[in-house]
């Protein structure tokens, strides 16, 4: 990592669990399916503690006394808790309509939560701006711990949610650092992409064979998280894509919740929308070939589903209600609405 000593934030931050996932392999049709699940990351139950850890290390180094971000909500999250935790101020910027569960997960840590316009006058470390290449970094600790949690191998596939499509790039830029350290066996292994259908401008320009990134002005879909309009690393998440041979999918908002609750009732894992968004996105590179079902594939779940739970309003149905008599209940069994909510 590019810090100069031992890290001073996070310590705790990283090595979730690689869940082999055979029910949900069944489901998307694949020979054996793990999911990396950063759901549980410490502190704020996704993958973006991993990159605040190291830009907050770097910026105490630094002497930055004032830490900030620009967020969708998981940053916000992470740059919040983190700095409470590492002693230093914290501003988070974001956007008026964040679903209530990220607002809330920010303020709860004494962050100053804003809009503002003209930050860029302030003396302060952004985390994903000045920041942004020891922040990025951090992203390569998923790639290091999947291939150790494999046995030290390099999975066959991965694929990837992207917003900014640094995850992505960082992904590959760890698989390689490995093999190019012989810390694992040379094979090949290929990174494919995933991106909500409202705003998927990297996965357009991946499927129209060109590197170039054509910016989606008014992203609309239930995957805030996702929706960045002009990714900053979108030509490097294409080449990465197309140097392992990989693909991109995208997902609308009705996939999205299907891929949530497919992970939910196969693997017990809620994620939010960005999960929902790879797993539906894996089960179409599946049926299109891109994976093959013979081979493993390696799903990167980012973040917990309680962040997004306003997406799902609606979508879920509601308890079934019956008074509290064994016979109402045994007429609840009978009717076979019971087992219909427990088909999974």
């Amino acid at each position: 990592m590019p810090i100069e000593g031992e890290p001073t934030v996070g310590k705790q931050v990283g090595f979730t669990p690689l869940v082999k996932a055979d029910r949900l392999a069944k489901a998307i049709g694949v020979k054996a399916c793990y999911v990396k699940n950063d759901t549980v990351n410490h502190p704020t139950l996704s993958f973006k503690d991993r990159v605040v850890a190291v830009a907050l290390s770097r910026a105490r180094e630094l002497g930055f006394k004032v830490v900030a971000c620009a967020s969708t909500g998981n940053l916000a999250n992470s740059v919040a808790a983190n700095a409470a935790s590492a002693g230093l101020e914290s501003w988070v910027l974001i956007p008026a309509d964040l679903e209530a569960n990220k607002v809330l997960n920010s303020i709860v840590y004494g962050t100053n939560v804003v809009g503002i316009e003209g930050a860029g006058k302030y003396g302060w470390g952004f985390v994903n701006v000045n920041l942004r290449p020891y922040y990025a970094e951090g992203s390569k600790t998923v790639g290091y711990e999947i291939m150790e949690q494999l046995g030290w191998r390099v999975p066959r596939h991965t694929v990837v949610c992207m917003a900014s499509g640094s995850l992505l790039t960082k992904v590959h830029k760890a698989y390689g650092e490995f093999t190019k350290l012989g810390l694992i066996e040379k094979a090949p292994f290929t990174i494919h992409g995933a991106q909500a259908t409202g705003c998927n401008p990297i996965t357009a320009a991946r499927k129209s064979g060109t590197d170039l990134i054509r910016p989606v002005p008014h992203p609309k879909t239930i995957a805030k998280s996702l929706a960045i309009g002009t990714p900053a690393d979108g030509y490097y998440a294409v080449k990465s894509m197309a140097t392992t041979g990989g693909w991109s999918e995208d997902a609308t908002d009705e996939e999205i919740i299907e891929g949530i609750r497919l992970l939910a009732e196969t693997e017990g894992i809620f994620a939010e929308t960005a999960g929902g968004v790879t797993v539906a996105c894996a089960k179409k590179l599946v049926e299109t070939g891109k994976i093959p079902k013979n081979e493993e594939v390696v799903l990167c779940i980012t973040g917990h589903g309680l962040k997004t739970v306003e997406a799902l309003a609606g979508h879920l149905g509601t308890p079934s209600k019956i008074k509290p008599t064994l016979r109402d209940f045994d007429a609840l069994l009978s009717s076979g609405l019971a087992k219909a909510h427990a088909k999974a």
